[in-house]
């Protein structure tokens, strides 16, 4: 978990009071009082708040309205709060519930509160020449460059990302990310229908410490995310999952990168056709809305507020017809290097390594990467090569270095023959 300090949102919901301030069904709320009950046994009011990340008064409805119905048995006082347990009716009404959904986690928001929240947050960036330079400082990157990738993210529309292999297009795109100064809210779970739909993802959306008492608990702040996917790309990651034992929607791939960055990396190379993938999103692209449908058919509408960056080392024309193509106002051509370029990336390499470099070593290798046809430079040709001669030292059990005679050895186990 990382921290920022001081957190900016654009969006910051206060503590719902009542049940009606939650914007989602009442039986929902009791729903998930019950199956929560059933998880803790022994419940008290705070207790199930903090669980449910609802507020007190909330949570004493549903259990004055369980109390009537004679679901909880009250076992005593704890200060000003009861302790109590599901009564026999109670656990067999949770019993109940629980073959429709296990969910006993985060309350979740309504729809409708998603949907204002993600607009509410959408990306204003202002950056310059010397900004972009500052976010990608850790590389090597052109003025040309940066003036290209500039506008793009300003326009916070999607970018087709082109080239040579090799030159860095998905180290531009992840960095991307830097420009952004702020945070965004991410709901823990969206109700829809009476379904909830799990959205918080721990593994893909970092979460930043905030000390706001009167920020409704049922959101949490995050850096704007970024998602990077690659071949093993198919099409159910881009609709709503349900699992059948637990009964609750996981959020598709563009949904948990909702107010950030989803790059699409070796574009072309899915399991899923360069065709099918577009044809999902031309709609998205085009209108900045998405439709997914739950399992028995109802469809609804969330906000595609996500910069998607599209990266390839294939021919955009041999992807993607014009009327696609079109769509994407940003196509940018990340070049292969030329020897000035390979020079500098070659000397932050050695020194970040902490190579000792005979003279003229980068010169030299520049030679041998441009031998047996090879008709280019790669910015990722430095790297390779050392981290090449690294494990060439610590399997000789001795200090890695950078020789003529080294330097022909690595690129001999580095490069294919022709």
């Amino acid at each position: 978990m990382m921290t920022f300090a001081p957190v900016h949102t654009a969006f910051n919901p206060p503590i719902p009071q009542t049940t009606e301030d939650l914007g989602i069904p009442e039986s929902l709320v009791l729903d998930l009082v019950l199956r929560r009950m059933v998880i803790e046994g022994y419940s008290n009011l705070e207790t199930l708040g903090k669980a449910l990340r609802l507020s007190v008064p909330v949570v004493d409805k549903a259990f004055k309205y369980l109390r009537a119905q004679q679901m909880v048995d009250v076992k005593g006082m704890k200060g000003n709060d009861y302790n109590f347990v599901l009564s026999a009716a109670g656990k067999q009404l949770a019993s109940e519930r629980f073959q429709v959904s296990q969910y006993a986690g985060a309350c979740p928001v309504s729809l409708k509160d998603y949907q204002a929240a993600v607009k509410m947050q959408a990306a204003k960036v202002n950056v310059d020449r010397q900004a972009l330079r500052d976010a990608f400082s850790d590389l090597i990157v052109t003025d040309r460059m940066l003036d290209a990738l500039g506008p793009a993210i300003i326009s916070q529309s999607s970018i087709f990302v082109y080239g040579p292999t090799g030159n860095g297009k998905t180290s531009l795109a992840e960095r991307m990310l830097r420009v952004y100064r702020d945070a965004v809210l991410i709901p823990y779970a969206v109700e829809v229908d009476n379904q909830i739909i799990s959205l918080y993802d721990p593994v893909v959306h970092q979460r930043i410490e905030s000390d706001d008492p009167d920020m409704d608990p049922r959101w949490i702040v995050c850096k704007r995310p970024c998602i990077i996917v690659g071949g093993e790309l198919v099409p159910s990651m881009l609709e709503l999952r349900l699992d059948e034992s637990s009964g609750i929607y996981a959020a598709p791939l563009q949904m948990k990168a909702t107010n950030g960055i989803l790059i699409i990396d070796d574009f072309g190379r899915q399991l899923m056709s360069p065709r099918d993938l577009l044809n999902r999103w031309i709609v998205p692209l085009d209108r900045r809305v998405d439709y997914l449908t739950l399992r028995y058919g109802v469809k609804f509408q969330i906000p595609f507020e996500t910069m998607v960056v599209f990266s390839t080392n294939l021919d955009p024309s041999d992807l993607a017809d014009e009327a696609f193509l079109r769509r994407i106002h940003n196509k940018i051509y990340v070049e292969a290097v030329d020897p000035a370029t390979f020079d500098q990336i070659f000397e932050r390499v050695v020194q970040a390594k902490d190579l000792q470099a005979e003279p003229e070593s980068a010169e030299y290798l520049r030679k041998v990467c441009m031998r047996e046809g090879r008709t280019e430079l790669r910015a990722c040709y430095p790297l390779d090569i050392c981290n090449i001669l690294n494990a060439i030292g610590r399997y000789e059990k001795r200090p890695a270095v950078m020789t003529k005679s080294e330097l022909e050895r690595a690129a001999s186990l580095y490069f294919a023959r022709s």
